[in-house]
């Protein structure tokens, strides 16, 4: 076993490394541990993070780490298969062989995107295929975008789109019709709409089961959402169902104050969390849980 850390973090994303880096400020010994994927890899940039703005997601990631690094943190590129143990002592066990010992873990590995098994969407995720408004609407703005109805929210995604580009359609897909409330909103808004089910999607547009080819520079979706927590499945702690407006989404972890969850000693940050966070609000989340993780371990040092 190596030797014990004050603090273990699973993931070494924005939330991750904004904990790392408040953590090790505090003087406290931490290791973040990182398996490789991020959620928004396949993202060209990242928007709306004050100071950086349209930075490319592995600049910022290759900046953070060497931040944690400068002030003594320290990073290891592996996969954590399981967590055992309780508070003071906490045991994590590495694909890569060995365990390491921590007073507290934090968890920030985010979700991973389950999205509808149609030719072409996976293969543009993150570039043609997009979800986030706020993270690729300027990007599409004032040109052809389609929603892909896959939930009761594609009205909502609808309308909310039309703030970037007056050229908006919903395809209707497999979700159910819109209410008559929503049929006059996206009048309103000169929304069109158009049934069938999509079959595929590519450079030209989305294709119909009949044939019919929308084109489309940009098709919005709502993935399915899946928290990746299942190292911690040994403490008894597992993912449970999240919804958005009384519509399931996926799974996240439920937290309290400063990311504590059900299982002392073990906290959560970011995405895994809180599915909705953005890149920086993901980042503050980080700085929040150290702070309190910190403050944990005053006072469990004060205590005797």
């Amino acid at each position: 076993m190596d030797n014990a850390y004050d603090v273990a973090i699973i993931g070494g994303g924005a939330a991750g490394l904004s904990a790392a880096l408040t953590l090790s400020r505090a003087r406290r010994r931490v290791l973040v541990i990182d398996a490789g994927e991020p959620r928004n890899a396949p993202a060209g940039h990242v928007h709306n993070y004050l100071g950086r703005e349209n930075t490319p997601p592995g600049e910022l990631l290759s900046t953070g780490r060497a931040e944690v690094s400068s002030y003594g943190g320290e990073i290891r590129d592996d996969v954590v298969t399981a967590v055992t143990g309780a508070v003071p002592h906490f045991t994590l066990s590495m694909a890569g062989g060995g365990t390491v010992s921590a007073r507290r873990v934090l968890v920030t590995t985010g979700l991973v995107d389950e999205l509808p098994d149609i030719p072409g969407v996976a293969e543009h995720w993150g570039s043609r295929v997009l979800h986030c408004p706020y993270c690729h609407g300027w990007e599409v703005r004032d040109r052809p975008v389609a929603i892909l109805a896959t939930t009761s929210m594609a009205a909502h995604q609808a309308l909310l789109w039309r703030q970037w580009t007056p050229d908006v359609v919903l395809l209707l897909h497999t979700a159910p019709s819109p209410s008559p409330e929503e049929l006059a909103r996206l009048e309103r808004r000169g929304i069109k709409l158009v049934s069938g089910e999509v079959v595929a999607y590519g450079q030209s547009g989305a294709e119909l089961a009949d044939g019919t080819l929308v084109p489309v520079d940009a098709l919005v979706l709502m993935s399915r959402i899946a928290a990746r927590v299942s190292a911690l499945e040994p403490l008894g702690l597992s993912p449970v169902p999240f919804e958005a407006n009384g519509i399931p989404l996926g799974t996240h972890v439920p937290s309290g104050l400063g990311g504590a969850t059900s299982v002392p000693g073990v906290f959560v940050a970011g995405n895994v969390t809180d599915p909705m966070a953005t890149v920086i609000a993901a980042a503050a989340a980080g700085v929040s849980a150290g702070g309190f993780i910190n403050m944990d371990l005053v006072l469990e040092e004060a205590a005797g």
